[in-house]
């Protein structure tokens, strides 16, 4: 049988906050739009870093958010911590790399592939046996109700074409990501990588929107778990959309305060601008454009 979540919260409650973080926006893209191109890299740079350390840590990846971006930014290998948590945290890092740049420049609708694509990123180095493949296994799940069973690998291809073919039509606003991302855990397509592939497809949704992507933090697992496991056991998704809504107003915040600092720093010269930033020394990631269309 084919399962399909109930629709969070209520209505208004989900067009009041969505209305709350448009306007939000509305003045980061104002803010923005005043600010020299690259205003805002050291930011975005290090929204990258702490996204991938805090989707890997509420896995189990060890790396601290320290030791996460010596890994992504210098390739060291820190003593002590499995070679699966480095090989993580430049798999996500990757992705996320994937996910800001077609989230920033294509505008078509987002495919089935699209997801396989971005769960191939997800697992690429770390487990890539099961990168971009779909379930051959049962998946389960340990709940405070007990243990949960996701759908069937047989079920799985015709959840994921209902789901991308939703995913075309449910626009790039804040509840359509949060949605996207309560479908694809709901669904469990792959043996495993499905909890960061979730929040990363919910991150490229809201950078198609002209959103920053944001990070779940550690500290949010167990209202995170609670609330995926409410919807799971038909309470509804209220508590879950209420911390993404949380979650990206806190990191609104965050950019248009960078922007406005930025925006009150007087210009430098061209060459002192270019003396002033930072050495890439090839062994990480460059610091990426600034996330998504305005809109």
């Amino acid at each position: 049988m084919i399962r399909l979540p109930p629709r969070s919260g209520t209505e208004a409650e989900v067009a009041r906050r969505a209305d709350a973080l448009e306007e939000k926006k509305r003045v980061l893209d104002a803010l923005k739009g005043a600010l020299r191109h690259g205003g805002l890299d050291n930011l975005d740079h290090a929204q990258r870093i702490d996204i991938t350390y805090t989707s890997n840590a509420l896995e189990g990846n060890t790396l601290t958010a320290g030791e996460t971006a010596l890994v992504i930014e210098k390739g060291i290998t820190v003593s002590g911590k499995p070679l699966k948590d480095h090989l993580e945290a430049v798999d996500h890092a990757r992705a996320l790399e994937w996910v800001v740049e077609i989230g920033s420049q294509r505008a078509e609708p987002l495919r089935e592939a699209d997801i396989r694509n971005l769960h191939q990123l997800v697992v690429a180095q770390s487990k890539p046996e099961i990168a971009g493949r779909y379930a051959d296994a049962a998946r389960y799940v340990n709940t405070d109700a007990g243990v949960y069973h996701f759908p069937s690998p047989m079920e799985v291809p015709a959840l994921m074409h209902a789901f991308a073919t939703w995913l075309q039509h449910a626009g790039n606003t804040p509840p359509a990501a949060f949605e996207a991302h309560r479908r694809l855990v709901g669904i469990h397509p792959f043996n495993d990588g499905n909890g960061r592939t979730a929040r990363l497809l919910m991150n490229l949704v809201l950078v198609r929107g002209g959103y920053p992507p944001i990070a779940v933090r550690p500290e949010d697992r167990p209202a995170y778990i609670g609330a995926l496991e409410a919807g799971q056991a038909g309470r509804g998704f209220a508590d879950f959309d209420g911390l993404m809504f949380q979650r990206l107003e806190e990191t609104l915040e965050r950019y248009i305060t960078a922007a406005r600092e930025a925006g009150a720093t007087p210009a430098l010269p061209a060459r002192a601008c270019e003396d002033d930033e930072p050495e890439n020394d090839g062994g990480g990631f460059a610091p990426p454009s600034s996330f998504g269309p305005s809109m």
